[in-house]
């Protein structure tokens, strides 16, 4: 077995310090921090992001994977700064204005880190004018959006009205999820996209990501 399939499969084993180590010896053997993420650790998550979706695994793995792959990308992070590797995409996170619940958008969160992507989380009780100002201060690709109480749903419609009065509806992605949305209500609100479950989310961000780099 290759270094870099022993980190893949230590990662999805979520054996953090193990992780750390294989990371630190691919890099002082040669191989290129960029095929380190790629084929190590990306490459475990991914694993890790499809049994999620088949629900082969269930949140307690998603997590201890997750801080596996964190302690490798620490390694790795310096390097990757060095060699100027960008992240795929940029994204902020948030629970929406009034709610407190941040289970669900701290899965989506590595769910979306475990892609590749670069993620700013806002965490919970953001307003819709927080969202936007980051998008544009940050420049994000995609604002993603999680509400758990149908009170604070409506928040959702006022991020992408906010977004459409700062002028980056044609730049900017806005995705929302979370247990009190739906398809109906993401196409009523004009968002671009919701998803169930935090493996799809990524899975959808990745590809918004790809289409707006074109």
């Amino acid at each position: 077995m290759s270094i870099l399939d022993e980190i893949s499969e230590n990662l999805q084993k979520g054996k953090a310090k193990a992780v750390k180590e294989l990371v630190e010896q691919a890099v002082e053997s040669g191989i290129s921090p960029e095929t380190v993420l790629k084929d190590g650790l990306l490459a475990g998550m991914n694993v890790i992001s499809e049994k999620f979706k088949t629900n082969e695994i269930y949140v307690p793995e998603v997590l201890v994977a997750a801080r596996a792959m964190n302690m490798g990308s620490q390694v790795l992070k310096p390097y990757l700064e060095k060699e100027g590797v960008r992240a795929a995409g940029r994204v902020c996170i948030g629970t929406v204005q009034g709610d407190l619940h941040d289970i669900g958008k701290n899965l989506v969160k590595m769910m979306l880190e475990g892609k590749g992507l670069e993620v700013i989380d806002l965490g919970t009780d953001v307003s819709p004018e927080t969202f936007v100002q980051t998008a544009i201060d940050q420049n994000c690709q995609i604002i993603c959006c999680s509400a758990l109480l149908t009170t604070t749903m409506g928040v959702m419609a006022e991020v992408v009205e906010k977004a459409k009065e700062a002028g980056i509806r044609d730049r900017v992605r806005i995705m929302i999820g979370g247990a009190a949305v739906d398809e109906a209500f993401c196409a009523r609100v004009g968002a671009d996209k919701y998803t169930s479950d935090a493996a799809s989310a990524a899975d959808a961000a990745v590809e918004f990501c790809r289409e707006l780099a074109q």
